[in-house]
């Protein structure tokens, strides 16, 4: 049975998932908040044109690549504190706290050069008008302020979360969307007094709200007596190679395994933007479906995030076929819960459509494209759990070689030759993906299997 499943019985599995929605649900509000911000980016800048929709499309997927590969690095730090709290080591859950808000911030200042370096060859690789190109470029030195910002935010983030109090990242992630309503509204439309920068007040919107998000973000850790308890703010630490050295030998599978992941879906929007036709509309098309089932996404990628945090706990207290059985429970939830948002996708794919954008060509596009996107929620949702209870583990080379095999060799190359070959166009792409997330999907959940029950009987092996 998977993952011993039955082992516990109801009564277990119950708690164990009262446990992870507990857990996960103020995770995956948190991560709603910041999609959400993505959202209201997409909708203000369709609101200032079709060119400024594409702008924002094209340099949200920088800026999303460098993002997602960086906080790859800093979720090495989730399994790290877990596993020290599930030990009871309380000196050491802050003193690696501490090194986190260093590494978050040498991480970020790095990120936020490698955005602005993006430019150059940004402009080299894409066919679009020089008014798009412009706005796009001007998106993308606003957001690059951004990075050290949500670097830092990743660290506290891992530091409450890890602690089992999601709640607070929670609150601050809904102040912070809130607040990027009102700004995005002045700078991309030019309010009170300020220049109408279009889609590139976009950027400088989000920018604003990451700083914002980590100031207050900190205050409130710093006034949380359950948070404080491990002394993250008690003492001013200097950089530690040594957990630096840990940090990135954990985290660099990680960030690379996101980064695989996510480039996906950046090379499939400039090749995209190269297609035959209307260029415009095919990238609106795929930036509304890709902002979609982003934030569908969040719900496995809470669910897995609330399963490390648990995993790693279970670990610490050497109670490791408890460990195996929470990964069990966390990924059968998660296939129950994508039965319904696939259907959900299929009934409502033009009303989703048409919260975006009002273009008919695009809500059409967008419309079929989503029927791909709803046959990959299973799939999806059971490489994303099975990935983050791996990292439970400390396991994050292998998901990272699953992800280079499928995503890049069963993805991203059979979708360019059946989108320029074999003249599937933009469909081409989506295809390929439902076949490179299933095989991510069955290989990840092999390897937990495999590895899980390999600690259990690692475990036995030292008892005798």
């Amino acid at each position: 049975m998977l993952l011993d499943i039955r082992r516990f019985g109801w009564p277990t599995y119950k708690k164990e998932l009262s446990s992870l929605i507990h857990l996960g649900l103020p995770m995956l509000l948190s991560q709603l908040a910041q999609v959400g911000t993505s959202f209201i980016d997409t909708v203000m800048a369709g609101g200032a044109g079709k060119g400024d929709l594409a702008a924002v499309a094209l340099g949200s997927s920088v800026f999303i690549t460098i993002y997602v590969t960086l906080t790859g690095l800093m979720t090495a730090l989730n399994p790290m504190i877990s596993q020290l709290y599930g030990a009871k080591h309380s000196v050491q859950v802050g003193e690696m706290g501490r090194q986190g808000l260093w590494y978050g911030l040498i991480v970020g200042v790095l990120g936020m050069v490698a955005t602005w370096l993006a430019i150059a060859p940004f402009r080299l690789w894409l066919d679009v008008s020089e008014d798009t190109f412009a706005i796009a470029e001007n998106y993308l030195w606003f957001i690059g302020f951004a990075m050290p910002a949500a670097m830092l935010h990743r660290a506290l983030h891992a530091y409450a979360s890890s602690l089992n109090k999601p709640k607070v990242i929670m609150w601050v992630s809904w102040l912070c969307f809130f607040i990027n309503i009102p700004l995005n509204w002045i700078f991309v439309y030019g309010k009170f007094g300020m220049p109408a920068l279009g889609g590139a007040g976009c950027g400088l919107a989000t920018a604003v709200v990451f700083w914002i998000n980590a100031l207050v973000l900190w205050l409130l850790i710093a006034k949380d007596r359950t948070l404080q308890a491990f002394g993250l703010m008690d003492r001013f630490d200097l950089p530690n190679p040594k957990a630096f050295l840990e940090i990135t030998k954990l985290g660099v599978p990680i960030g690379l395994s996101f980064f695989i992941e996510v480039s996906l879906f950046t090379c499939i929007m400039f090749l995209v933007a190269k297609l035959d036709g209307n260029t415009e509309d095919y990238v609106a098309a795929q930036q509304v479906v890709i902002s979609l089932t982003s934030l569908i996404y969040m719900i496995p990628q809470s669910l897995g995030s609330a399963a490390t945090v648990r995993v790693g706990f279970s670990l610490g207290r050497e109670e490791y076929h408890r460990a195996r059985y929470i990964s069990g429970v966390g990924i059968s939830f998660a296939m129950l819960i994508s039965l319904g948002t696939a259907v959900f996708l299929v009934l409502l794919r033009y009303p989703l459509a048409m919260m975006y954008t009002n273009d008919a060509v695009v809500i059409a596009l967008a419309g079929s494209i989503i029927l791909y996107a709803a046959a990959f929620q299973l799939v999806d949702a059971v490489q994303c759990v099975a990935g983050f209870c791996l990292r439970g583990y400390k396991v994050t080379t292998v998901p990272m070689l699953i992800h280079i095999v499928a995503f890049w060799g069963c993805g991203l190359i059979p979708g360019y030759w059946l989108a320029f070959h074999q003249d599937m166009g933009i469909y081409g792409f989506w295809a390929a993906l439902i076949v490179s997330l299933g095989l991510a999907a069955v290989f990840s959940l092999w390897y937990l299997e495999m590895h899980s029950q390999k600690v259990i009987t690692q475990m036995r092996v030292r008892i005798l």
